[in-house]
């Protein structure tokens, strides 16, 4: 499910309110956590969190219209979703990741390539979240990007 949101704010305010406030919980955990240069807007009709064509020109491959996505927030029909492109590209952060969920959840992971889906609320694990959007900054995100998707 996408939003035709054209804001954050207003894709926020259309939630039910237990998905209204994990999104905020979630949003509020990835702002402090993620390195400068990201910026937060609308993508694909999530909270997506991308590098902007100041900062990487090139934009993304599928599309370079659109600056380079990194990181997404959303509110499906039976789960919210994270959608996090480092470790779907990073073997070390996914291994790392899939190491820190077993000691933080109790249940294994309900992932995708690049998706976290939790069906209830309170299994989110918002810190972890955190400190995952604290792992990699733009450069870096531009590097792996580069070297896996990017073609030459």
């Amino acid at each position: 499910m996408t939003s035709d949101a054209a804001t954050v704010k207003e894709y926020i305010d259309s939630l039910p309110e237990d998905r209204k406030k994990a999104l905020m919980k979630l949003r509020k955990e990835i702002r402090k956590n993620l390195p400068g240069g990201f910026k937060e807007e609308m993508s694909y009709g999530m909270i997506g969190y991308v590098v902007p064509h100041s900062i990487y020109p090139d934009g993304y491959h599928c599309n370079p219209k659109l600056p380079l996505p990194f990181l997404c927030l959303a509110s499906q029909k039976n789960f919210i979703a994270v959608y996090h492109m480092g470790i779907y590209a990073d073997k070390k952060l996914l291994d790392w990741f899939t190491d820190e969920y077993k000691k933080t959840v109790q249940s294994k992971p309900d992932m995708g390539k690049s998706c976290l889906r939790f069906k209830k609320t309170e299994d989110i694990p918002y810190e972890l979240i955190g400190k995952l959007a604290s792992k990699i900054t733009p450069k870096k995100w531009i590097s792996i990007y580069e070297s896996n998707f990017k073609k030459k």
